[in-house]
């Protein structure tokens, strides 16, 4: 049984994602399938229960490979609750740590560039282009920063340490930062972005951004009438 924090996972409110509290591994939990037994005791929606919460299947993660979520049903809203491990990197593939050692990886090399080479080498069976590749990780170096200044302005207990893996680890004296902060934050993921917490991260559409006076215009330049 598990207390949950959640939030929607889409305008449409068609679904929600909670923290699954656990201790294991992501191995012992595909090798076990603890997706299967993994469970609320009660419905986030419903606290005070009568809604008929019940299992609902549960879905694949790309990685690590194997790994399934578990998800419930609540008949009465009509909305499905998935259970996400503490171990999952949410909105991002792979495991928070696997996360976690990117940004360690790009904190540390020469360059991106060196960074990217050591997580993700080029040999490797899942390489991607160079462009391709650092987009991948900036958008988790992106991410993390996010999560790491959230977390660190939202818990009392983290006031006034700087928000960098570093700083965390010795205040949390912790190996694992980022999985200890999805524990330490848990009061407050509804309202951190991935891959620590469950809100959708914001995306400003390019037709809403402001024309930059020197952004390149079409080529050739229309002709006035």
């Amino acid at each position: 049984m598990a207390r949950c924090d959640w939030t929607r996972t889409d305008p449409a409110g068609d679904g929600v994602v909670v923290r699954y509290p656990t201790t294991v591994t992501s191995e012992r939990y595909l090798s076990e399938q603890l997706w299967r037994t993994a469970t609320l005791e009660r419905c986030p929606l419903h606290p005070e229960g009568g809604c008929g919460l019940c299992g609902h299947g549960s879905y694949g993660r790309v990685r690590p490979v194997g790994v399934r979520v578990a998800r419930l049903l609540c008949p009465e809203a009509g909305v499905t609750i998935s259970l996400l491990p503490d171990f999952l990197a949410s909105r991002l593939s792979g495991t928070l740590s696997e996360v976690e050692a990117v940004v360690e990886a790009a904190e540390t090399a020469t360059s991106q560039e060196a960074a990217l080479e050591q997580v993700r080498p080029a040999a490797a069976p899942d390489a991607v282009t160079l462009p391709g590749g650092l987009r991948w990780l900036r958008r988790r170096l992106s991410a993390v920063r996010a999560a790491l200044l959230a977390a660190v302005t939202l818990v009392p207990a983290l006031s006034g340490c700087r928000p960098t893996l570093s700083a965390l680890r010795e205040r949390l004296v912790t190996s694992e930062v980022l999985v200890a902060l999805r524990r330490v934050a848990a009061a407050h993921l509804a309202a951190m972005s991935s891959p620590l917490g469950f809100r959708a991260r914001a995306r400003q559409r390019r037709s809403e951004r402001k024309r930059s006076p020197h952004e390149v215009g079409p080529d050739p330049p229309r002709q006035s009438r």
